[in-house]
């Protein structure tokens, strides 16, 4: 599941660096983009899972704890 992730936001925001933490019933993503730059943190967070929305309508993805910020 996380390189599905990381490569649903890579065809989305190329300069995007995903690192995951947990396991994948506690999954943790931190997304790093100078994309972000601009935006506030709900609109960042808004992005990223918009992004997943479908994996989570699947029931593919659950949960996920979501950190972004710009690099």
């Amino acid at each position: 599941m996380r390189d599905i992730i990381e490569s649903t936001i890579l065809k989305n925001i190329p300069d995007a660096v995903c690192t995951f933490e947990g396991d994948a019933c506690n999954l943790r993503l931190i997304v790093v983009s100078e994309a972000f730059k601009d935006m506030s943190l709900v609109n960042q967070h808004k992005k990223i899972m918009k992004l997943l929305e479908n994996k989570f309508e699947s029931g593919e993805l659950h949960a996920l704890s979501l950190e972004t910020r710009s690099s």
